[in-house]
C-alpha cells in the first residue's frame, strides 16, 4: 500500500476499460486491496467450483495484472431483480451490496431504455454471467475499501465494428455502452474492436469521474497497469492508475491555500421550493463544499436568484452538469481559484447530557475558536436559556476552557 493516504485516481484508458482491467488497475497499484477484494467475493455467493486468479502478465511491453475468474461450467444469466436479489442475499458487507447493486441497475436502466422494457424484467445474457458480476463484485469492494477519493478518467476510446452478442451483431460501441458514456470526453484511435465494455461503462457512470486530475499539487504515490484479454495492434492493451495523496506542507504552511472552483449562475424562471429542492440535491454531490444564494434584480427588472457553488475542480463539471439538469439555468459559469483555509476539525463534545459536534480552528496567530453545530444545539428543546448553555459549554470542552456563566 502507499504509504500515504490516496486522496483521488485517475484512470488512464490507454487499452480501454472493462471490469476486469479496473480491478486489476487498482490491485496492481495498491496491492493491499487484494484482501479486501478477494473476502468480499468469498462471501458473494460466487460458486466455490469458480477461480479468481490475479494473473501478472505483459501488454506492449507493459508488465501489469489481470483480473481472471476460471469458470468450470455454465453462465448465471439472469434478470435484473434476480441479480440483484442474488446481491441482497449474500453476505458481502451492505456498502457493497449497495455499491454493486447500484451499478447494475446503471446497466439494467441502459439496456431497458434500448430495448424499450422495464428494468427489472431486463435479461443481461453476457452480462449477468459469473465472469461480469464477480468483475462488478470486485469492482464495488475495492471502491468502498477505498473510501473517499476523488476520480477522473481520460478521453475514452471509442473503438470500431462490431461486437457479437446474443441479440446478434451489434454496433461498436454497443448501444447500451453508449448510453452509459454520454457526456465522457471519446477519441478515435484508429484502433477497431470493443474498447469499453458494458460493465466498464457502468463502473465508470458510478464513479461519475472528472476529466481530468485536480489542478492543485498532489503527490504522485503509485501507478497501476490493468490488462485486458487481447493483444492489441501497435499499442498495450492497459488501463493505468495513477495514485495520488495529498502535498505535505510545513506545520506554519498548513493554512496556504488551496485550488477551489466556483460556479456561479442565475435563475429567474424557477419557483422558490422547485430551486429548492434541485440545490439540495446539488448540495449533496461528491465534492460540493458549499452552496449558497441570495436574491437579485435581473434583466427586464425580474426578481432572480443567484447561485453559487463551490467544489473539488476534479468534480467541477459533474456538478455544472447536475446544476443545468436540476435547475432552469441556460449556462454556468465555471473559474477554479486559490482560496485560504484553516485548519479544522470537528469534535464530538459531551455536554449538558447531550452529544454535540463542535467545529474548533486555529487562527494565524495561534489562537482557537470553535463553534457548536445549530442543528445539535437545536435539539435541546425550545428553551432558549438551556440552548445558550448547551453551546457555551460544547465550545468551551472543545477549547479545553472553562465555560461562561449563563
Amino acid at each position: 500500500m502507499p504509504p500515504e493516504t490516496p486522496v483521488h485516481l485517475h484512470l488512464d484508458p490507454l487499452g480501454g476499460v472493462a471490469g476486469d482491467m479496473f480491478v486489476a488497475a487498482l490491485v496492481h497499484g495498491w496491492p493491499e486491496l487484494e484482501i479486501a477484494v478477494l473476502g468480499q467475493l468469498r462471501r458473494s455467493g460466487l460458486p466455490e467450483r469458480h477461480r479468481i486468479e490475479l494473473r501478472g502478465d505483459r501488454r506492449g511491453g507493459i508488465f501489469g495484472l489481470r483480473f481472471v475468474l476460471v469458470v468450470e461450467k455454465a453462465t448465471a444469466s439472469g434478470t435484473l431483480r434476480e441479480i440483484l436479489e442474488r446481491i441482497a442475499g449474500s453476505a458481502m458487507d451492505e456498502a457493497v451490496k449497495r455499491r454493486a447493486s447500484a451499478i447494475y441497475r446503471r446497466l439494467g436502466e441502459a439496456e431497458a431504455a434500448v430495448h424499450g422494457v422495464p428494468p427489472e424484467t431486463v435479461h443481461f445474457h453476457e452480462i449477468a454471467d459469473w465472469d461480469s458480476y464477480a468483475d462488478i463484485v470486485a469492482a464495488a469492494s475495492a471502491i468502498e475499501a477505498l473510501g473517499r477519493v476523488t476520480w477522473s478518467v481520460g478521453p475514452l476510446p471509442l473503438g470500431s465494428g462490431t461486437v457479437r452478442t446474443l441479440h446478434g451483431e451489434l454496433p461498436v460501441p454497443a448501444p447500451a455502452t453508449a448510453r452509459l458514456l454520454r457526456g465522457f470526453p471519446v477519441r478515435d484511435d484508429g484502433l477497431p474492436g470493443e474498447r469499453v465494455t458494458p460493465t466498464g461503462a457502468a463502473i465508470l457512470a458510478e464513479l461519475a469521474p472528472a476529466t481530468r486530475p485536480p489542478s492543485r499539487p498532489l503527490r504522485l504515490l503509485a501507478a497501476g497497469h490493468g490488462l485486458g484479454a487481447r493483444e492489441l495492434p501497435g499499442k498495450p492493451n492497459v488501463l493505468r492508475m495513477l495514485v495520488m495523496g495529498e502535498v505535505e506542507t510545513a506545520e506554519g504552511d498548513r493554512n496556504a491555500g488551496e485550488r477551489v472552483a466556483v460556479l456561479r449562475f442565475e435563475v429567474d424562471d424557477q419557483t422558490a421550493e422547485d430551486l429548492a429542492l434541485g440545490l439540495a440535491r446539488v448540495r449533496s454531490l461528491r465534492g460540493v463544499l458549499d452552496v449558497c444564494q441570495w436574491s437579485v434584480v435581473g434583466k427586464a427588472g425580474r426578481l432572480a436568484a443567484a447561485v453559487q457553488i463551490l467544489c473539488d475542480p476534479a468534480t467541477s463539471e459533474a456538478v455544472a452538469e447536475a446544476c443545468l439538469t436540476e435547475t432552469t439555468t441556460l449556462g454556468v459559469r465555471i473559474e477554479t481559484v486559490e482560496r485560504r483555509v484553516l485548519p479544522r476539525e470537528t469534535v464530538v463534545i459531551e455536554a449538558e447530557g447531550r452529544t454535540v459536534r463542535v467545529k474548533r480552528a486555529q487562527r494565524p496567530d495561534g489562537t482557537r475558536t470553535a463553534k457548536a453545530e445549530l442543528a445539535d444545539v437545536g435539539a435541546a428543546g425550545s428553551d432558549a436559556a438551556a440552548r445558550g448553555r448547551l453551546r457555551r459549554e460544547a465550545e468551551a470542552r472543545a477549547l479545553g476552557e472553562p465555560a461562561e456563566g449563563p
